[in-house]
């Protein structure tokens, strides 16, 4: 037999899903009583089930480099070497399939030079013309595997919900693999986005850290949303994850993390984004164009009166370091930036939408230079335009965290109903 590309992953996929439904391997330890079973995506089990739901489908992967397996190969690679699955398109969004734009951008279409699969990119695309995508790529079934970061206005899960609505538009069917959220699953938090608000940061009506995972996610986008959207549901189907539960966080997992975006860097990043990721929104640097994006915050001519002012917060389970750094890209290119960085002592006690807000309280009462983005865009990030009126009127953190708790509440009621795991 000629030994290809095809056939060597073929094998690869063989041994794998093997060692999932528990073929004995003679390399593989016997685990303790004690050991924690590693947690499998939508996608392991998917395979270890022989892709009986693709069965008779034509199917496209909406994915990027984040839809990986349990031993970090791309599930499109792996998928494209298995006779079982007829794999006929690649679906992508912002950053590509393959992860090398920044923000704001895509790849645009292409054939994958690896499978010589067609690649439609949906970044910017919704509605109608996004239905015209998925029409145009033949596919019957639409596949969804990306890894969430846990905050509203991370776009891959609007990604999930346009392709939702034009999967619905188009008449297809929709499966959703899912990951477990990197930073738990235990609640929601923060200002629930008004309708009038809504964008690519944020379609619909969720709180800024949603507490759920894609599929959840998705069951929440079909029962309450599509229907306005699309005029209809879509047929859905989501393949859990199994081993994981809501308290734990990504380290817990067992899992592999690959960067779902270039400045997502660690599961850590994802901890405070759903709170820092607001600073998008000012004048000061997000951190993007280090190392510690997100995590690190500043501009020229702040000092370590912030840092101070900061930590007279009494933020619960997070400390801030004074920290001085030259972004390689982005805002202050090139230039000495001063600020602070974040460090979470108790994960269990973080709460990073309250941590984002006491960070733009104490950075426009300790900076004088602070100012929001002219187009207030922080405003699409927030939901509204209330935290930055309410900041801009004086109000503290308190204030400000007791204002959304009621929307909050409401919220929270209609979460409940699409939780899966415990």
């Amino acid at each position: 037999m000629t030994v290809t590309r095809r056939t060597l992953l073929a094998a690869a996929t063989a041994a794998s899903t093997a060692g999932t439904l528990g073929v004995a391997q003679a390399a593989t330890p016997t685990p303790t009583p004690t050991a924690k079973v590693p947690a499998r995506s939508g996608f392991d089990r998917l395979a270890a089930d022989g892709y009986r739901l693709l069965e008779g489908q034509r199917v496209g992967v909406l994915t990027n480099m984040s839809g990986i397996t349990s031993d970090a190969r791309g599930i499109v690679d792996v998928m494209h070497a298995d006779d079982r699955v007829d794999l006929t398109a690649i679906f992508t969004g912002e950053h590509g399939y393959r992860g090398t734009p920044q923000a704001g951008l895509s790849e645009g279409d292409t054939v994958d030079a690896a499978t010589g699969i067609p690649v439609f990119d949906t970044y910017l695309k919704s509605g109608r013309p996004l239905a015209e995508v998925i029409t145009k790529s033949k596919v019957d079934t639409v596949v969804y595997d990306f890894q969430d970061a846990g905050a509203r206005f991370y776009t891959c899960i609007w990604t999930l919900y346009d392709c939702m609505v034009a999967t619905a538009m188009a008449g297809k069917r929709f499966v959703v693999l899912d990951r477990p959220n990197p930073v738990t699953g235990r609640q929601a938090l923060g200002p629930v986005l008004k309708w009038k608000y809504a964008s690519f940061v944020g379609r619909a009506p969720i709180a800024q850290a949603h507490g759920m995972t894609t599929g959840e996610l998705a069951a929440l986008y079909n029962g309450e949303f599509l229907t306005r959207a699309a005029g209809r549901k879509v047929e859905l189907e989501v393949v859990p994850v199994s081993g994981w539960r809501r308290h734990e966080f990504f380290d817990a997992t067992g899992m592999p993390w690959v960067p779902p975006s270039p400045n997502m860097a660690t599961a850590d990043t994802a901890l405070v984004y759903s709170g820092t990721c607001l600073f998008e929104g000012t004048n000061l640097s997000e951190g993007r164009g280090t190392v510690h994006p997100f995590e690190m915050l500043g501009a020229v001519g702040i000092d370590g009166r912030w840092a101070e002012a900061a930590n007279a917060l009494g933020l619960p389970g997070v400390n801030f370091r004074e920290a001085y750094f030259i972004p390689t890209f982005h805002k202050f290119q090139g230039k000495t930036v001063g600020g602070l960085q974040i460090h979470v002592h108790d994960r269990a006690a973080f709460d990073p939408v309250r941590t984002g807000v006491g960070l733009l309280v104490s950075a426009k009462r300790s900076w004088r230079d602070f100012a929001w983005r002219k187009d207030h865009f922080v405003d699409k990030l927030a939901g509204s335009s209330r935290l930055r009126t309410m900041i801009d009127a004086g109000a503290n953190t308190d204030e400000i965290v007791a204002d959304w708790q009621d929307e909050l509440a409401a919220f929270g009621a209609v979460r409940r109903r699409y939780l899966r795991y415990s």
